[in-house]
């Protein structure tokens, strides 16, 4: 790995880490779109959605917005589209009844068995191109950036 110093000009975008960072993430995004989009007629924001409520088991739009980084309207436009397909339903929350929680219908669920081994190989496939000291190395980095930027759940 090789740092480079900034060129007389300023910046070298190339080696500037949040431009790497965000360029990965879209890349990973992409690579694991092909998966819900293709098969599941999902796009990023309704995977987003999916993936958060069913790892919680229901949860308000609150969290999901704030979990997924998702500006709250990106989140009431998938959550709406989710429910047309009825694959989510909105219900009173049970710890607070002026909350509306979120939660998967039974045709929610059931997609949502069918995707998540699909993605968690697709995620193996894609770990796989690192020894397991440069994977142990990238989950420490990333805690590391997480924790120092507020973004641990």
């Amino acid at each position: 790995m090789t740092v480079r110093a900034p060129t007389e000009l300023g910046l070298e975008l190339a080696a500037f880490v949040p431009y790497r960072l965000n360029r990965l993430a879209v890349g990973v995004s992409d690579h694991l779109s092909d998966i819900y989009r293709e098969r599941f007629g999902l796009d990023i924001p309704e995977w987003r959605v999916m993936a958060t409520v069913g790892s919680q088991h229901g949860c308000t739009a609150q969290h999901i917005a704030e979990s997924t980084r998702m500006h709250k309207t990106r989140v009431s436009r998938a959550v709406a589209h989710l429910e047309e397909r009825e694959l989510i339903e909105r219900a009173s929350s049970t710890a607070d009844r002026r909350e509306r929680e979120v939660r998967l219908t039974k045709g929610g669920r059931k997609m949502y068995a069918e995707l998540v081994p699909l993605v968690l190989e697709r995620e193996r496939e894609l770990l796989a191109c690192l020894t397991k000291e440069q994977l142990r190395g990238l989950l420490v980095g990333l805690e590391t950036l997480e924790s120092f930027l507020g973004l641990q759940d």
